[in-house]
């Protein structure tokens, strides 16, 4: 472990690994170790996989699914507000467009 780095012990269905991590990345290294435990405590109790590499390795999968799904949901929602902001701006161009043009009829009276 590196000088920057702190020692933290998690809890994974009933077995502590030490892991090193920076300080302020301590809270987030709880809660990822908490929600590994969790689902694989879940995928356990479904009784249809047995071996805790197996169990790990389920979990893993399920958790990186959930992960790609949530970038494709990210992708859209961000192709679609490109989207909006790209025509809001071509409202915008419009209208100040139109401003100029009343502003040079109004000049030239």
């Amino acid at each position: 472990m590196s000088e920057d780095t702190v020692p933290v012990t998690v809890r994974i269905l009933d077995k502590e690994y030490r892991v090193a991590c920076q300080p302020h990345e301590q809270e987030g290294l709880i809660e990822s170790a908490r929600m590994l435990d969790q689902r694989m405590r879940e995928t356990r109790q479904t009784g249809r996989v047995i071996g805790i590499d197996r169990i790990a390795v389920m979990a893993a999968l399920n958790i990186s699914h959930e992960l790609l799904e949530l970038k494709q949901q990210r992708q859209g929602l961000e192709a679609e507000t490109g989207q909006r902001l790209h025509a809001l701006q071509d409202r915008i161009a419009d209208a100040l467009a139109m401003q100029r043009q009343l502003d040079a009829q109004i000049e030239s009276v």
